[in-house]
């Protein structure tokens, strides 16, 4: 696909191992620094998502009109920026919970405007018949920072302190910006920017709603992910406490499955040219679900590990077929001057759909306990394909049915 997406793909290996390195980052400071309680580290992670999300929404009709890789350097800086006052602040003695909370703000919005940009940039980048190998890409790498870079962030963490892997992570976001510098070849000019209303901050909401392929992908992506995240510190609290699982075996449960989601990029290609876009992401949309459920058994020693490991697996290998192919769908069915405010919608609905069900599931953890609320989180989970299961619009729009046999023009 060329040397500038050999850079761009480098960039973004540089920030998924970053991140993942310094996965839990923001909690274990507010823990092990400022002594924080449950609620205040709660809020922290609420506020991050949420807040940030909120700044995010009038920037993707603005990301639109701008060139993108100009605007991607710029929130890799801003990131780069926001996360070195936090080791600044730590070794002046001036560390605070307020900062952290507005660093978490920052770095959540500067990962929207990213998201946004990159996928736009990407599809001028890329040629169509390609974006899905791209993704593919994407998605392997970033299980194999999963795979490896919670482990070393650990050991960085106890070796050297919990300020290391915000350093780390940090100087992961200016080795991205430099690849994305690095990149050489012309990107197409934006159109002229409009005076844009209130109302029209929306449209990417807008054109998802209205859309038959995009809708279902968005109310399922929403629904899907906030659930499953919900249940993660909940298993944690269950792995950890109740069942006396160590640090490392939590850590050995969720790294090994991670395995999987390099096999699962690496087959999607493959699936959606025999089998089609649109049958790949239903089956994996209900692939994925069966195995949540799974989750609120999980029993003591050697058996619950390895039933904690299997779940995963299929869950992380179902979830990494769907991905690409649905970043893919995402792409391709977004005009050329509404990609970016989809993508912004998207990524703002997903962080908000995370933080909110979290919360709620956190309060239903403290009624009923946390394996009965992970219960709940699967049944929930079970009836997410259901928003895949379109009408017949959906299916002429993935090309599945003539146009001329419904009487439709083709989207």
């Amino acid at each position: 696909m060329g040397r500038d997406f050999g850079w761009l793909w480098a960039a973004f290996a540089a920030s998924a191992v970053g991140t993942w390195f310094a996965f839990d980052a923001f909690p274990l400071v507010a823990i092990l620094v400022l002594h924080s309680t449950p609620a205040e580290v709660s809020l922290l992670a609420a506020a991050g998502l949420i807040v940030g999300a909120l700044v995010a929404v009038p920037l993707g009709p603005w990301i639109e009109f701008r060139r993108k890789r100009p605007v991607m350097v710029a929130m890799d800086l801003l990131r780069f920026l926001a996360l070195l006052t936090l080791p600044a602040a730590y070794l002046l003695h001036g560390l605070t919970f307020g900062q952290l909370v507005l660093v978490s703000v920052v770095v959540a919005a500067a990962d929207i405007v990213f998201t946004a940009a990159s996928g736009a940039f990407l599809k001028s980048l890329v040629a169509k018949e390609h974006l899905l190998q791209a993704n593919g890409r994407f998605e392997a790498t970033n299980w194999a920072a999963v795979a490896v870079g919670p482990p070393l962030g650990g050991l960085a963490i106890g070796a050297l302190g919990p300020l290391t892997t915000i350093v780390a992570n940090a100087v992961s976001f200016l080795l991205s910006a430099l690849g994305i510098r690095a990149i050489r070849g012309q990107e197409p000019a934006p159109g002229q920017a409009p005076r844009l209303s209130l109302g029209e901050i929306f449209d990417g909401w807008r054109h998802i709603l209205r859309h038959p392929v995009l809708r279902p992908l968005f109310l399922n992506s929403a629904l899907f992910n906030g659930l499953l995240m919900a249940t993660a510190p909940l298993l944690a609290v269950l792995m950890l406490g109740d069942l006396g699982f160590t640090p490392w075996q939590y850590g050995l449960a969720f790294g090994v499955p991670s395995i999987g989601g390099l096999v699962g990029a690496r087959l999607a290609r493959p699936l959606v040219g025999r089998f089609g876009q649109r049958p790949v992401l239903l089956a994996t949309s209900v692939a994925r679900v069966v195995f949540v459920p799974g989750l609120a058994f999980v029993g003591p020693g050697l058996p619950g590990l390895l039933l904690v490991i299997v779940l995963e697996l299929g869950i992380i290998v179902s979830c990494s077929v769907y991905a690409p192919v649905s970043a893919t769908a995402r792409l391709e069915h977004s005009a050329p001057d509404t990609v970016a405010r989809v993508l912004s919608a998207w990524s703002v609905t997903t962080k908000v759909s995370i933080a909110a069900t979290t919360a709620i599931w956190g309060l239903l953890a403290g009624l009923v306990g946390p394996r009965e609320a992970i219960a709940a989180a699967g049944v929930l989970a079970l009836l997410t394909p259901l928003t895949m299961i379109g009408r017949q619009s959906t299916r002429v729009a993935y090309g599945m049915i003539s146009p001329q046999r419904t009487g439709t023009t083709r989207t």
